[in-house]
């Protein structure tokens, strides 16, 4: 390998991003790769050094409506990374998640002919839908890291280079997980049953998503009044957010309910609100997953623009929208989508998961979920990077 130090270039558009990208630039590290890190970053990533040319919440923008009103600044983000890169070329760019920015940043690079080797970690959803996507990521990625097995199977059949690289999740989180230790984490009483209430980490989705679990929060509160609420916020933009729309609820719902905001770089608050709940009530998205790997009895939602979730339900290819139906090829926790997240909905599945025996059940197939991901052998995501430029 070159002996001048490596350049490599990261972009990611969320908080699980920052978290994978966090990881991998101390992974390089701690195997004495001499590198240097700069692109899009979330707290986490610039704590490790990372240089971060764009504030990360820029291209925090869901759904194929949404992401038009913001096109143009997106575009501008797009070709200012490029002209940095021109006169300053990276070796390595690495697109983490973010699929439709990143994926257009990578043929950019290739258009431009720049002597750029192109990544993208965490697989597009190509398996699930808009599969065309295949052929672009096969002429514009050199090489494609997954965190699931069957991911790179699917690429093979592709010719498409690809590794699979295992969730770091799943090696992280424990088999064995009380949830005593958790509740003392966050200062909470341990006989005391709590509901993880998650309407999503960016601000259109709490806009969109906050009214629902609170009214569903109402509805559990009529009839269960022993149980309490947690919410977290993984800064205090969201948290101010929350507030604004708490506000406008009884005291008796707001006096139940405890708003955690995040503290530190890393950005764990979801995580230790889901470990420290009975029952998990989340926004459809990479957190179902983390919910899946704590084995917490849960149930997923999630509401589009209307225009997107008719494109969306056109383009689909499989059954299931959450992580862990996907993984297990079948339903295991309950998936209320659009028309069908309600707050009566909501109310009544996290009311299900209150009986024992039906939380059991659950718990047990995710814990067998989570066996599986740590059964397959994985590669290591550097060792697979670094092939590119030996």
């Amino acid at each position: 390998m070159q002996n001048r130090k490596l350049k490599i270039g990261i972009v990611v558009g969320e908080v699980s991003g920052d978290t994978l990208g966090a990881k991998l630039i101390r992974r390089f590290r701690e195997q004495g790769i001499d590198a240097e890190f700069e692109g899009i970053g979330g707290p986490q990533m610039i704590a490790e050094g990372f240089k971060s040319y764009y504030p990360m919440e820029i291209l925090s923008v869901m759904g194929i409506v949404e992401v038009l009103k913001d096109i143009k600044k997106l575009f501008a983000v797009r070709d200012g990374l490029v002209e940095t890169w021109t006169h300053s070329p990276v070796d390595i760019f690495i697109g983490i998640d973010a699929p439709d920015f990143n994926l257009r940043l990578s043929k950019t690079i290739k258009q431009k002919n720049l002597p750029i080797k192109t990544v993208q970690y965490v697989s597009p959803s190509v398996w699930a839908w808009r599969q065309g996507r295949v052929h672009g990521i096969k002429a514009t990625i050199d090489l494609v890291l997954c965190l699931f097995p069957f991911e790179k199977s699917f690429f093979e059949k592709f010719a498409v280079k690809a590794a699979f690289v295992g969730h770091p999740l799943a090696n992280q989180l424990p088999l064995v997980n009380p949830i005593q230790a958790a509740k003392q984490a966050l200062g909470l009483a341990v006989d005391q049953k709590h509901i993880a209430l998650l309407p999503g980490s960016r601000r259109g989705e709490i806009e969109k998503l906050a009214p629902l679990v609170l009214d569903a929060a109402q509805l559990i509160l009529q009839k269960h009044p022993d149980y309490e609420f947690l919410i977290p916020a993984i800064n205090d933009a969201r948290k101010q957010q929350i507030e604004a729309i708490l506000i406008t609820y009884p005291e008796q719902l707001r006096s139940k309910i405890t708003l955690l905001e995040n503290t530190g770089t890393e950005s764990k608050i979801g995580r230790m609100v889901m470990d420290a709940s009975d029952i998990v009530a989340l926004a459809s998205g990479t957190a179902t997953l983390e919910a899946a790997l704590l084995h917490r009895p849960m149930v997923t939602f999630y509401k589009l623009n209307w225009l997107t979730y008719q494109i969306v339900k056109w383009l689909i290819k499989i059954p299931y929208y959450s992580l862990p139906n996907i993984i297990a090829g079948k339903r295991v926790i309950a998936e209320l989508i659009q028309h069908d997240a309600t707050p009566e909905k909501l109310a009544l599945e996290i009311e299900k998961l209150m009986n024992i025996e039906h939380s059991k059940i659950q718990s047990m197939q995710l814990l067998t979920m989570h066996k599986h991901l740590l059964s397959d052998h994985s590669e290591d995501p550097v060792e697979a990077i670094l092939g590119l430029v030996k």
